[in-house]
């Protein structure tokens, strides 16, 4: 068989298109901009700018509604800069669904080729193995013990038994054996694609971060609305009904409440994904990215994780290296001239074809019956007219030998010390007919896999980081414990697959190394950490794995050799299959958290800001009977002023903080799964940086109207609370951590303060303010690089304090 040539396979693929369901068209720009009015906040804006226009007209509409204009320019600004950041995220995740989408071996012009499904055409030949999805529908031309899941069709969960002949459907799971498969429908015309009308499309779920974030938000809103019905009241009762009031009222719950917050942490999200996705990690489920950055135990498997992957055979030990070259060759589903299959099996292959020649032994010896390996029962069965080749582990092969019992005990005792020194080790063996008791002893074949060079790096730094290392596999517990200690994991309680069921889950915490595990101990394992208090990442790439994936806070799949429903339930899929790519998984994971509690902490400590010096300065302005030129109560700020800020500072500033980048972050210990957005530190930091900003305009606006006049001093507090806050950006990134410079925030607060300029130089009346002498202009600079110093001292204290604890 040859299969199709890439010429017919590309004129099919024209003809049928590609065999893929057809997705949602891409929500047009102009939707996402309308969209961003569908909140609470932005109807109050919207109150205020009808409020403003009404008593723009009741006065007789002299002039230009400058106040209303303003708001409006501000919502559109709003809404562009919400839609485009919406845009940039739903980019970001669209990169890394194209990353996951599914491959499958294809046979092509006489070899097997990994393609994407979707390039998968009628005529095709498919290989599948178990934990593959069928990528179409199809007739089985090969099937050795098939045995396919079609619950996702039928909604019957008992798997079905498939014989060559049988037809298979897209969408359906070979949960066992093997099969060849030659494709007779794609795309809309398979019975997935049949029945995509009636699958409803799964909304994206909120990650636990946007839900703390959205009732949090709720929270604040609703103490920013009290204080504000409080300001009102108390504006009612000095100067009587006045729209002028409500509209600052209005203005001040816009300020007070970060609504911009939701946007910049969907970006922060994605773009973090993003970088994780260059660094080999695709996250296919953002809830994943916080439970990352709070992961305080890795178990992983050892083969191709923490060693190269690379089975080479070392050596051929027994009394019958002619028959353990056949076994080699014919127990073994690989194919050397297109790699497709185990990396064990490709191995023994490559050996045996040094020695023999591999397609002339398989064409002479066809298979007629098999058992495949299982991790059940750990080994592979082929029958040929010769008889049966066996291969398997040594602990379960070598009971099954026609041999003394001493004989037995010294085969098994080699195999130990062979593991010893870090070789893996396979048993070989012969039967007449399909016998799988009393044997003919073939060998021992020992392969050696590599750790990969930077995995022991990668261990240290995760250990340092506060995340204990526990390895999982299914190897010999001698080569695993000899592989453990190469790489750096302080191996020394050792169990297998038989003494864990003897254990306690608290006698489970103590094991470094799990050997001979089977699937339902892997999620013992995982469920035994969990209720330890622990949060547990776990590895996994077969079939059998998905329970423990599904079951651990981060579920990690294999994108190089894991299956496909291996990959469906993860949370993560490494792309090269790296114990590294972990490690660089979680330190973005709390480099994105990190970035997440900076413009929490700028947001809430600017916002502070405000609200203490609108509330504060219209009480003392009730108080000592300050009036501006018109005879009413002397605000503080006016509501465009207030939105101004909340524009050029909410925006761009917090948007750029979530592109620190923070390389201490695994220098710390893991954060706590239920720790709280803003932690005592920020929390001191919101209360004592923003006291101090409000403090400062409260002076400004106290002891200037003597020198330059009330307006003039309202002014300057104005470009004074705009500079202070895009200046508290920097003070706002440091922690513990001293993250590198960001061109991004410097070229953020750069325009944020040339913008401030150009609008207080060139028309100043659009916000309602004056123009300022020069010498104001450099008193308001340097005062708000003072608050900037202050902030800074503050945030070495508060940290300084944390470090010690």
């Amino acid at each position: 068989m040859r299969g199709l040539t890439s010429e017919e396979a590309r004129r099919r693929l024209r003809e049928y298109g590609p065999n893929a369901l057809p997705e949602k068209p891409p929500e047009p720009f102009w939707r996402k901009f309308l969209r961003q009015f569908q909140s609470p906040l932005i109807y109050l804006l919207l109150f205020a700018l009808v409020v403003d226009l009404g008593l723009w007209l009741a006065e007789g509409a002299r002039g230009l509604p400058l106040e209303s204009l303003a708001i409006l320019a501000i919502l559109l600004l709003n809404a562009t800069l919400g839609a485009f950041q919406e845009k940039r995220s739903e980019e970001a995740l669209k990169h890394l669904k194209a990353l996951a989408e599914p491959m499958a071996w294809v046979l092509r012009d006489g070899r097997f080729q990994h393609l994407r499904s979707r390039e998968i055409v009628p005529g095709d030949l498919v290989r599948l193995e178990a934990g593959d999805r069928v990528p179409a529908d199809g007739v089985l031309l090969e099937a050795q013990t098939a045995l396919v899941d079609e619950s996702v069709l039928t909604g019957e969960s008992v798997p079905v038994e498939k014989e060559e002949g049988a037809e298979v459907y897209a969408g359906t799971l070979l949960v066992r054996g093997r099969a060849l498969l030659q494709v007779t429908r794609t795309g809309l015309r398979s019975a997935m694609g049949r029945i995509a009308g009636l699958l409803a499309e799964m909304e994206e779920e909120k990650t636990p971060l946007e839900r703390r974030l959205e009732a949090f938000g709720h929270r604040v809103a609703r103490w920013v609305i009290l204080l504000a019905l409080v300001l009102v009241l108390l504006g009612f009762l000095l100067e009587g009904f006045s729209a002028k009031v409500i509209l600052f009222a209005v203005a001040l719950g816009v300020a007070a409440v970060p609504e911009g917050l939701p946007a910049v942490l969907t970006l922060a999200l994605a773009l973090g994904v993003e970088r994780m996705a260059r660094r080999q990690a695709v996250v296919r489920r953002l809830a994943a990215v916080e439970a990352l950055g709070s992961v305080t135990v890795i178990a992983t498997d050892k083969t191709g994780t923490l060693t190269e992957n690379r089975m080479e055979v070392e050596g051929v030990v027994g009394p019958d290296p002619e028959g353990a070259l056949l076994a080699m060759v014919l127990c073994n589903d690989a194919d050397l001239a297109t790699g497709a299959g185990d990396p064990l099996e490709l191995g023994l292959l490559r050996y045996a074809a040094e020695r023999l020649d591999v397609a002339r032994v398989r064409s002479e010896n066809p298979r007629l019956s098999e058992r495949p390996f299982d991790s059940a029962w750990k080994y592979m069965r082929v029958t040929t007219p010769q008889g049966s080749f066996l291969k398997g582990a040594p602990e379960v092969l070598i009971p099954r030998l026609a041999l003394g019992e001493e004989e037995r005990a010294r085969w098994l005792a080699e195999a130990e010390a062979h593991a010893q020194k870090g070789f893996r080790v396979l048993a070989l063996a012969f039967g007449e007919g399909e016998r799988e008791e009393g044997l003919a002893f073939l060998g021992l074949v020992l392969l050696l896999d590599p750790p990969r060079p930077e995995v022991p790096e990668a261990v240290r730094r995760v250990q340092e980081a506060g995340v204990r290392v526990v390895m999982i596999t299914g190897d010999h517990p001698a080569t695993a414990l000899a592989v453990a200690r190469r790489v750096g994991i302080p191996a020394e309680v050792v169990a297998t697959g038989e003494e864990i069921a003897g254990l306690s889950d608290e006698e489970l915490l103590e094991v470094d190394v799990f050997a001979r595990v089977r699937p339902e101990d892997k999620l013992r394992i995982v469920e035994a950490f969990q209720k330890a208090g622990e949060v547990v990442a776990v590895t996994g790439d077969g079939v059998n794995d998905a329970p423990a994936l599904k079951r651990a806070d981060v579920g990690v799949a294999m994108g190089q050799r894991g299956s496909d429903v291996s990959r469906e339930v993860a949370d993560l899929v490494l792309l090269d299959d790296n114990f590294a790519t972990i490690v660089a998984a979680i330190e973005e994971g709390r480099s994105i958290y990190e970035n997440i509690q900076k413009f929490i902490r700028f947001l809430f400590s600017t916002n502070l800001s405000e609200v203490l010096v609108v509330a504060l300065g219209m009480v003392f302005a009730a108080w000592l009977g300050l009036r501006d030129a018109a005879g009413h109560l002397l605000l503080p700020l006016t509501a465009v002023q207030i939105l101004w800020i909340n524009l050029v500072t909410d925006g761009l500033p917090a948007l750029a903080l979530a592109l620190d980048q923070n390389p201490g972050v695994l220098r710390r210990p893991p954060r706590p799964k239920e720790s709280p957005l803003l932690d005592a530190p920020s929390l001191r930091f919101v209360l004592l940086t923003g006291s101090v900003k409000a403090g400062i305009a409260l002076l400004l606006l106290g002891l200037l109207p003597g020198w330059v006049g009330l307006e003039a001093a309202r002014s300057a507090t104005f470009h004074f609370m705009a500079v202070g806050q895009l200046f508290f950006a920097y003070a706002a990134r440091h922690t513990h951590l001293m993250p590198q410079p960001n061109p991004y925030l410097h070229g953020a607060v750069a325009l944020g303060i040339l913008a401030q300029l150009l609008l207080g130089s060139g028309v100043p009346q659009v916000v309602e303010a004056v123009p300022l002498a020069p010498w104001t202009w450099a008193l308001v600079l340097a005062l708000a690089l003072a608050a900037w110093g202050m902030a800074e001292g503050v945030d070495r204290i508060v940290w300084r304090k944390e470090v010690r604890r």
